[in-house]
């Protein structure tokens, strides 16, 4: 009996502690966000210090404050290039965490804070997540089967959330359904045109997202119809868990690979 009650208690303190990773991690939607947000700055920042070549030496802070290529490369830059000849696929992951200049994090987090926020609303914190984090990879994905050489950016995943929200307008309908519908496809067809229109835009990377994230969108529903289950729990778990080792692992191979050149 005694040997009872020692595994009862042991297996409280289990769940104690898993609760406490669920309140830790996903109890605050907004710090969930704010958490991707300086994951992506922290990352931004440790490209800049990996450059090959001196910064600073620009007066213009925007082209100054920008990493290069061997520095994206190494901290798990996307394309056919790093996966067939690098093997990276990992890198379906990472690189929606990298970003090329100033402009471009400070344009991808301002449109995420505001984009996300809406999403972790509908569809609940975890499948907020699993639709950024799957998103991201399913948009990188899509524009590496398009034969995209090199590219990065959190933008492909913030378009799954644009397709997510795309969806839901579309299946809830009504008043409000109808305006998130009408509000998002805007800002989608706008997205577009800036894409054709300025050189190096990932419109592959982008399109793939926002199906892909109308797809999740269809296949996790929101919350007004189905509530989140453990199932999406341990799955937002489990990417976080996989994005951080792959950071973590693109962070020591960088610093080791900059600190032996």
């Amino acid at each position: 009996m005694r040997a009872n009650a020692d595994r009862k208690k042991g297996l409280n303190m289990d769940d104690k502690m898993k609760n406490a990773i669920w309140r830790g991690l996903f109890h605050d939607p907004d710090k969930l966000i704010r958490g991707i947000i300086y994951l992506n700055i922290g990352m931004f920042a440790l490209s800049l210090f990996l450059n090959t070549k001196l910064i600073g030496i620009s007066f213009n802070p925007f082209a100054s404050l920008a990493p290069d290529s061997k520095s994206l490369l190494i901290l798990g830059a996307t394309g056919t290039y790093p996966i067939d000849k690098l093997h990276r696929w990992w890198s379906l992951l990472s690189a929606n965490y990298l970003h090329g200049g100033i402009l471009h994090i400070l344009f991808n987090m301002i449109a995420f804070s505001q984009i996300a926020t809406a999403v972790a609303r509908e569809y609940g914190r975890h499948r907020f997540l699993i639709i950024y984090s799957l998103g991201g990879i399913a948009g990188f994905y899509i524009s590496y089967l398009a034969c995209v050489h090199f590219t990065i950016g959190a933008s492909a995943a913030v378009c799954s959330l644009l397709g997510a929200l795309l969806y839901y307008g579309w299946s809830r309908g009504g008043e409000y359904g109808n305006l998130v519908f009408k509000q998002v496809g805007g800002w989608i067809l706008s997205l577009f045109i800036f894409g054709f229109l300025w050189p190096g835009i990932n419109n592959w990377g982008h399109g793939g997202g926002i199906l892909s994230g109308a797809i999740l969108g269809l296949l996790m529903g929101y919350s007004e119809r189905k509530p989140e289950n453990s199932l999406h729990r341990y799955f937002a778990l489990s990417l976080t868990i996989a994005t951080l080792m792959i950071l973590a692992w693109a962070v020591i191979t960088g610093i080791f690979f900059r600190l032996t050149q």
